[in-house]
């Protein structure tokens, strides 16, 4: 290593692959403003003096071998106050660009902080925490851009990578892309236990964030113990991170890695994508412990090609975030399967929703798909395609809670379906009737709340188990105008009664009632099709496929209305063995059912408790026969059950014994399940639905009256934060103008201005002024003025005389005004140049009072006639540029979480 000066700049020229740094100081690097090199890189290894590396510019570094990147922290152990240091080990404001190999590889080492960091142009995972040991690392204010496929890992290959690099496969085997490989992530988080921080990704391949759980430690760590399973440790910090403009997601959270080497049992590459992780956090990662929920707070994601957020494993809160131009905004998608997984919360608050913004792209670079919004008709960039059904928030399994949320321009096109609510397609899982939604609001711009999806492009026969059965509860009535209703899909007669309420625009059923789950599991029945029908709809049956109709143990969830009667029947022989699981019932919570059986078969029905941690089963109980159907009746809450040869059907009660807690599943004394053993020597079809009905037939009935549609508006609905940005210390004023035609004001539409909320409507022709104290948060009001027609010249004086520095003017016109001439005294307030504004159909005018020309001042106009709609601007208060007074330190959220995360600074 030599160190040569020059006139301009100190460059650092590293001669070897490998720099020995385990005496490194920070005063050997304090000098550098500059490295040039050329595929070389620096690693740091552990047990040295100090480490601090500061505004270093690093260029076509590192290589496509393993172990050689850019920067390369390698098992350093702790580098913080835990290893002995008195000050945390960091990398700041350095700048990683056109690398051949990752940016910052922290490898086997905790405790490291990087911040002012960017990486460009860069092959393979960029901040990369490599084997999933690495813990209390923080990421602050650091930027990504641009991250491509590399060759190291399977996660990092793109598809035909993926396909081609064979030679650590077992045989034959060809990876498969999707499930494989087609991962690679501006910022790689191995753990959850680190903090992200400000940080912002842009363009990268797959992901822009990505957390994945390994079930142990990989790489060279390969063999140590985790001390806290990453699965279940909770999230370190994560505060106002950045995603947009990648090709799956902006954040990802989900899937592990293979942590085996490939064999003839399973042949794909050690540490390919791997799907058995599921997160969900608990106090001291001990799931016999409280759930620890898992906070994402303020993520603005955009522009990205499949979703702003997948998001999997419970509980998990996000909150304070903004999503816009995604094909899908925000997608939960629940920590396992039944019954093994008990149930959480997954919950979104104080967010916004945006289908289609002002931030139209261009055509070109990644951005494949270009056509016609809905908002304006213009140009614009689409994700997916032209049909890809757009959805701001996608209901998966649950449970999740939406809620004090907004939706704006979600407009469908005579190519696509655009919904601010909407489901999973193709979904063969089950849907809980316990998500639910609360206090949203949706914008003018809404043309569809909700959407169940229809036969066609994407959504195909819209036939699965999961589309059949989605459903939400409408908790106040801010999605229907119906309180405490569900909404389902319209041609699901398992959740109906007389008085629903049909919406056809939505493809959906908005009913009263109370809902539960039925989770059916039959053994040894592979293509085995099950047909559930509710008694007063019995010419509306439900045929459920099952999760995998080749799986030997096939599995249905229907969802179904309680305190009422149902039959089963099947495509063929009936199982032999059969488990009912009562989901989601509360105590003393009942149906009836009816399975379809041959005549001449016998059985032995049992009910116990399965407990999820063990497999084990409590309190078994015998089911006893009853000679009639009234007998069982009067004895449902007792172990009994009644077969009805003439028909096939064995009838039984599925009451709860006990209390649920929660949002589990299950009861609190475990999952209540009922197991049915059948003998006989049938083969035949077991399809008693002829038999059934019409004496089993009941008359449609209502068990909860449906409620009166509501009348006023939703009163605190909606986020409270209308502005979303990565300076969040900084207030926005949200100001909206709404400008109607001709034609609608002759209709009596009046003209807005709408400022932090408060209209301020006029239908008299003339001039609106609003002026707002640019330095007072919240919003000060300081004038509202209205000229007529016959007032233009002493408005023209009021503009030139009369407006306080530092003050805020909003102009609106309303009518036919041919003689506005006043563009001279608006130079003054921040119009660039004096404009033409005689017989113009609507004026609309922002500017500044001030020495400051901001550059959010702006003129709009329209033709004669016509209006200019409504319009939206964010204009910033409290800027030093106005001149205003300093009102004391401006509160950092970030500077005190970073503060807490290293707690050394």
């Amino acid at each position: 290593m030599m160190l040569v000066a020059g006139n301009l700049e100190t460059r650092l020229w590293l001669q070897a692959q490998t720099i020995p740094c385990t005496k490194l100081r920070s005063s050997l690097f304090s000098p550098v403003q500059s490295v040039t090199v050329f595929r070389s890189k620096l690693k740091i290894r552990k047990n040295f003096t100090a480490v601090h590396l500061s505004y270093v510019e690093l260029k076509h570094m590192g290589q496509q071998q393993l172990g050689r990147y850019p920067i390369h922290f390698h098992l350093c152990g702790d580098v913080d106050y835990k290893g002995g240091y008195r000050h945390t080990t960091f990398v700041d404001g350095l700048s990683i660009h056109h690398s051949f190999s990752r940016c910052i590889t922290v490898h086997g080492t905790n405790g490291l902080l990087i911040k002012d960091t960017i990486g460009f142009d860069t092959l393979g995972h960029c901040f990369f925490l490599e084997d999933g040991i690495e813990q209390r690392n923080t990421l602050f204010h650091n930027l990504g851009l641009l991250t491509k496929p590399g060759t190291l890992l399977p996660t990092d290959r793109n598809n035909s990578m993926c396909i081609n690099m064979r030679d650590k496969v077992f045989g034959n085997y060809v990876p498969v892309p999707a499930t494989d490989c087609m991962a690679v992530s501006t910022f790689w988080i191995a753990h959850p236990n680190n903090h992200l921080i400000d940080n912002a990704a842009a363009g990268s391949q797959d992901a822009g964030i990505w957390y994945l759980f390994h079930k142990e430690p990989t790489g060279e760590s390969s063999g140590l113990q985790f001390l806290e399973k990453p699965e279940l440790t909770p999230l370190g910090i994560f505060y106002n991170n950045r995603v947009h403009s990648s090709f799956k997601a902006g954040l990802f959270i989900d899937k592990g890695v293979k942590t085996t080497n490939s064999s003839a049992a399973d042949p794909r590459e050690y540490l390919c994508l791997d799907n058995s992780a599921r997160f969900r956090p608990h106090q001291d990662a001990d799931p016999e412990k409280p759930r620890v929920a898992a906070v994402i707070d303020r993520l603005i994601a955009f522009k990205n090609n499949d979703y702003g957020a997948w998001v999997r494993g419970g509980d998990i809160i996000v909150q304070n975030s903004a999503f816009a131009d995604n094909g899908i905004g925000l997608t939960f998608a629940s920590d396992g399967s039944f019954p093994s997984d008990e149930g959480s919360s997954q919950e979104v608050s104080e967010s916004l929703f945006v289908g289609e913004s002002r931030n139209y792209g261009f055509q070109g670079g990644q951005n494949k798909y270009f056509g016609i919004g809905g908002i304006d008709q213009k140009l614009r960039t689409l994700p997916r395609n032209r049909t890809f059904p757009i959805r701001g928030f996608q209901i998966y399994d649950g449970p999740i809670h939406l809620t004090r949320s907004t939706f704006k321009k979600y407009v469908p096109t005579p190519d696509r379906y655009s919904s601010a609510v909407g489901f999973l397609m193709k979904n063969t899982w089950q849907i809980t009737p316990r998500n639910n939604i609360s206090l949203v609001k949706f914008g003018p711009h809404v043309s569809l709340n909700v959407f169940f999806g229809k036969p066609g492009p994407w959504f195909e026969d819209c036939e699965l188990d999961g589309d059949k059965n989605s459903i939400f509860h409408d908790i106040d009535g801010s999605v229907t105008g119906y309180k405490d209703t569900y909404v389902g899909r319209m041609d699901n007669y398992l959740i109906r009664h007389p008085s629903c309420v049909n919406v056809t625009e939505w493809n959906a059923v908005v009913c009263s009632g109370t809902y539960a789950q039925v989770y059916v599991q039959t053994w040894n029945t592979q293509n085995l099709s099950m047909t559930i029908t509710r008694d007063e709809y019995p010419s509306h049956p439900m045929v459920l496929r099952g999760i995998n109709q080749r799986a030997a143990f096939p599995q249905y969830q229907p969802v179904i209305m309680l305190e009422k009667g149902y039959t089963i029947h099947w495509n063929g022989p009936a199982p032999r063995t059969t488990f009912l699981y009562l989901v989601n019932f509360n105590k003393n919570d009942w149906i009836r059912v009816g399975l379809c059986y041959p005549s001449n078969t016998s059985f032995q029905v049992t009910f116990g408790f399965l407990q999820r941690q063990s497999g084990s089963l409590s309190k078994v109980e015998e089911y006893e026969p009853v000679n009639s159907l009234e007998e069982l009746q009067r004895k449902q809450s007792e172990r009994k059950f009644y077969f009805d040869s003439s028909t096939g059907l064995l009838f039984l009660y599925l009451k709860a014994k006990s209390h649920r807690d929660g949002h589990s599943y299950c009861s609190s004394q475990g999952c209540e399940r009922v197991k049915i053993l059948a003998s006989t020597d049938s083969k035949d079809v077991s399809n008693c639905m002829a038999k059934a009905y019409p004496q089993y037939y009941r008359k449609p009935s209502v068990v909860k009256r449906m409620p009166s549609v509501l009348t006023r508006l939703c009163q605190g609905c909606g986020t409270h934060q209308v502005v979303f940005t990565s300076d969040p210390h900084k207030s926005y004023l949200p100001v909206q103008f709404q400008s109607p035609s001709k034609a609608e004001t002759q209709r009596g539409d009046p003209s807005i201005i709408s400022v932090n909320g408060t209209d301020f409507p006029f239908r008299s022709a003339g001039v609106l002024l609003l002026l707002v104290d640019a330095c007072s948060v919240p919003f000060r009001l300081t004038e509202r003025k209205f000229f007529l027609l016959a007032d233009f010249s002493r408005m023209e004086e009021y503009l030139k005389t009369s407006i306080p520095p530092r003050s805020i003017v909003l102009l609106s016109t309303r009518g036919e005004i041919k003689r506005l001439n006043i563009s001279d005294s608006l130079i003054p307030l921040g119009l660039a140049k004096p404009a033409h504004l005689y017989n113009k159909g609507s004026t609309i005018f922002l500017g500044f009072s001030g020495n400051f020309k901001p550059s959010w001042t702006k003129l709009f106009t329209s033709p004669a006639g016509q209006g200019l709609g409504v319009l939206e601007e964010f204009i910033p208060l409290q800027l030093d540029d106005y001149g205003c007074p300093r009102a004391g330190s401006i509160r950092r959220r970030d500077l005190e979480l970073l503060k807490q995360a290293s707690k050394a600074l």
